[in-house]
């Protein structure tokens, strides 16, 4: 089934994407903060939401983590 059918599959994937933009900012940030509009600006906006709001990120990554091998 395709993640934008299933809610959980597609917390993860915007979860990974926030995750990993943030994290490719931190090693690149010329990369990320040339490109604040249009489809590449969406990139910037979730670099930013892992940024500012970490702690609520990582949360959300463990209960999904906790979710996904148990659960299930």
């Amino acid at each position: 089934m395709s993640a934008l059918f299933n809610f959980q599959s597609l917390l993860s994937v915007v979860l990974l994407v926030i995750c990993t933009c943030a994290y490719l900012r931190a090693l690149f940030p010329s990369i990320i903060d040339r490109n604040k509009v249009g489809l590449m600006g969406t990139f910037w906006k979730c670099a930013r939401i892992g940024e500012r709001k970490s702690p609520w990120v990582a949360v959300a990554c463990l209960v999904m983590a906790f979710s996904v091998l148990f659960v299930r």
